[in-house]
């Protein structure tokens, strides 16, 4: 993917910022990939290891810092340990987790990591939410910004001005596919979406973009809560069920009948679980081709397109 707006720092910059910031000896600083927002370092600091990152969201690292309510034995989640302002934007220090990205991981590595990775999906999935109302996106205040599941669902044809991707219907209606495959699989996502229960869950809603780290086939951090959603938690799931027949790491798996196994055997009951999940799915490629639009990186974007219109019609 294309990144998006972030700042552009150098070593010598962020050893200075932290020596001022801290008061003490900075011993080693290592550019990190950052994502798509934010640019990151890892630092060390009396022999122990942090991560800090610039960006221009602080409400990506409020989210981050939320998160940690959440954390448990299966869902570990690095501790944020300050927020403030740099270099025009803002800055978070976190401790420093270690480990393979699961994007990063060979096929079978990925087969061994599938029980570890359900695991955190349910921790998840069972989070207790009950100090938070609403669906969708977090606010400042960590209530959801939508009354119900749909009404966040639908949102997704919004180009709102103050998104982070403003202006993607332009890069879209002018990219190699046009918008025309937005505005059908737009028009199923209606239908689908009628009827549906309003299952409230909390969902990380990045996990497929370097945001899992793994050691010896057990997940050891989930970073990035930038995206974290309160909705239906097999929206968490339409991540791997989208993707797989797409992304290299997690193709070869049946991610659709491996949920329905494990929910089996935990003695989970999801009803309209086709229905909820095919409506996920369909918003997930939306949401996509709207990122597309706004990067106007056209690298998967027929792919996507493609796929989301196949679900959307019923054919995958």
């Amino acid at each position: 993917m294309t990144a998006g707006t972030k700042m552009k720092l150098n070593t010598s910059q962020v050893n200075q910022f932290l020596t001022e910031h801290t008061q003490q000896k900075i011993e080693e600083i290592i550019p990190l990939s950052g994502g798509n927002w934010s640019q990151a370092f890892a630092f060390k600091r009396d022999g122990k290891d942090y991560v800090i990152r610039f960006g221009m969201h602080k409400d990506d690292y409020i989210n981050d810092q939320a998160a940690q309510q959440y954390a448990s034995a299966n869902l570990p989640i690095p501790k944020v340990l300050n927020i403030g302002e740099a270099f025009g934007g803002y800055y978070a220090i976190s401790e420093q987790a270690f480990g393979t990205m699961i994007d990063e991981l060979d096929h079978q590595a990925m087969k061994r990591v599938v029980p570890s990775l359900f695991a955190t999906l349910d921790a998840i999935r069972i989070a207790d939410v009950n100090n938070s109302t609403g669906f969708g996106y977090r606010d400042s205040t960590g209530n959801g910004t939508f009354d119900t599941w749909r009404e966040w669902l639908l949102d997704v044809d919004q180009d709102k001005p103050k998104s982070k991707i403003y202006g993607w219907k332009t890069g879209l209606k002018d990219s190699p596919i046009g918008i025309k495959p937005f505005e059908e699989g737009y028009a199923s996502l209606v239908e689908l979406s009628k009827n549906l229960p309003e299952v409230r869950s909390l969902i990380h809603n990045d996990l497929m973009n370097f945001n899992v780290l793994v050691n010896d086939d057990e997940i050891t951090a989930l970073i990035d809560w930038a995206n974290a959603l309160y909705g239906d938690f097999l929206y968490e799931i339409a991540n791997f069920v989208f993707w797989g027949p797409i992304h290299d790491p997690i193709k070869g798996i049946d991610w659709e009948s491996a949920t329905l196994e494990h929910y089996k055997s935990i003695g989970l009951e999801v009803p309209m679980f086709n229905e909820r999940l095919r409506c996920c799915m369909v918003r997930m490629g939306l949401d996509h081709l709207a990122y597309y639009g706004f990067t106007k990186d056209w690298t998967y974007l027929e792919a996507v397109a493609n796929r989301t219109l196949a679900i959307a019609r019923g054919e995958a």
